[in-house]
């Protein structure tokens, strides 16, 4: 779904995604619909939205349960997609909602012209 949506935005906009952009959509899509479906007792909503030359991710569960974020741990199996999504999302964000929460994440549609990926910088 997420792979037609920013096709159809490059076919019909005319806007630039790139490679990265595509694969890192899609891999956050899958995580956050992954965790509403795993850890929410009830539907989940997912929404894609082209906000300033980028894509906002939103994903809305009945859960009011916030996610926890563990410590990076090399050594750990599993339990690293809210970790990857961070790190590949320009911002990244949990709000709670009357009835649940949503979290959004978002990612620029294109590079960098000097060839730096998009994403959240090092601090």
């Amino acid at each position: 779904m997420a792979r037609d949506f920013l096709t159809s935005v490059q076919a019909q906009y005319g806007l630039p995604v790139s490679t990265r952009a595509m694969g890192m959509v899609q891999l956050v899509v899958s995580e956050l619909v992954t965790n509403a479906r795993k850890y929410a007792p009830g539907p989940c909503l997912l929404d894609l939205e082209i906000v300033e030359g980028a894509v906002e991710i939103s994903v809305w569960d009945s859960s009011t349960t916030l996610p926890s974020i563990e410590a990076a741990d090399p050594e750990r199996i599993g339990r690293h997609g809210l970790e990857i999504t961070m790190a590949v999302s320009q911002t990244f964000c949990v709000h709670r909602e009357p009835v649940g929460k949503r979290i959004t994440a978002v990612i620029e549609l294109a590079d960098d012209p000097g060839g730096n990926p998009a994403g959240r910088q090092p601090s």
